[in-house]
């Protein structure tokens, strides 16, 4: 297996930009469209649990859009052959905990996909 593809790196690390920045733009047509629409998506997040796309996409909607900019450190994205990656980082928000997030990336007919993702706060 090829590990670190460079053209597949720069199209991870430029699906990863996008959802960054439609992250803290709540743009959540954006965000919505970068998950994998799958009820074998999956998304932990700080207070819950979702399971499946429509639960995903739920949360969103109904999330607050207000202190959402975030500054990233230590983003590590790692690709595995052509069509999987996963992709890892720590952010600071300010006034606020530090936290990490992990996405598993996965190439669809319909271009990179999130199928699993973990946002977690630091102590």
């Amino acid at each position: 297996m090829d590990v670190n593809l460079p053209d597949v790196i720069a199209e991870v690390r430029a699906v990863f930009d996008r959802y960054e920045q439609a992250l803290v733009s709540n743009d959540v047509a954006a965000l919505d469209e970068l998950f994998w629409d799958s009820p074998h998506t999956l998304r932990y997040g700080l207070a819950e649990n979702l399971h499946g796309y429509d639960a995903i996409r739920a949360f969103r909607a109904a999330r607050p859009a207000q202190g959402l900019a975030r500054t990233l450190q230590r983003t590590a994205i790692t690709s595995y052959g052509r069509d999987f990656a996963t992709a890892n980082t720590e952010f600071l928000r300010a006034g606020g905990p530090a936290g990490r997030q992990s996405q598993t990336w996965v190439r669809t007919p319909h271009g990179w996909r999130v199928v699993s993702a973990h946002v977690s706060l630091l102590a």
